[in-house]
């Protein structure tokens, strides 16, 4: 049964929201991904929201772009966490859905990512999975020494080989 679903309103959101996907396997977390747009398809979007919950979702994560009503529209409907990602925009750069989604009414909250930050999202999924997966917490925190590795390797070759070298092998 799947942990997490992940939504998105438009199938261009994809590449962004694949991120999230991509974090959520590396980590073990059974997902669905879905697209489905609040204000074109209406009672799609209600089902979909309704059904969640016995569909065994414990966390939805909602990639949405400009007017951006899909992640607050789920947290509206779904029980337990929302988190939000905006997507970047041709018009405004994406603080247009960055504004819609983390501006939600007292009582609906949704938690919200930086824009086109769904591989964030996914990492905040599983953290929220975590506070009761001990297996997970354990996958988490070999994530993060994962990433502490990367930055010392770095900074090691930084140290070795000087920044202009250093530069031009990037």
């Amino acid at each position: 049964m799947a942990k997490v679903g992940i939504v998105m309103g438009s199938d261009s959101d994809m590449p962004i929201m694949s991120k999230a996907a991509d974090i959520l396997e590396e980590l073990g977390i059974d997902f669905e991904m879905t697209i489905i747009s609040a204000h074109r398809e209406p009672e799609e979007f209600f089902k979909y929201a309704k059904s969640a919950e016995e569909r065994g979702y414990k966390v939805i994560i909602a990639g949405a772009g400009k007017a951006a009503h899909l992640p607050g529209m789920c947290a509206a409907i779904f029980p337990m966490p929302v988190i939000g990602v905006p997507m970047k925009t041709s018009d405004l750069g994406g603080v247009d859905s960055l504004y819609s989604i983390v501006q939600m009414p007292s009582g609906i909250p949704v938690a919200t990512v930086a824009i086109n930050g769904a591989a964030n999202a996914g990492i905040l999924a599983a953290k929220i999975l975590a506070t009761s997966d001990a297996e997970l917490l354990g996958r988490l925190k070999e994530y993060s020494a994962k990433l502490k590795d990367q930055v010392v390797e770095k900074a090691e070759k930084l140290d070795s080989i000087g920044y202009k070298e250093y530069l031009k092998q990037m």
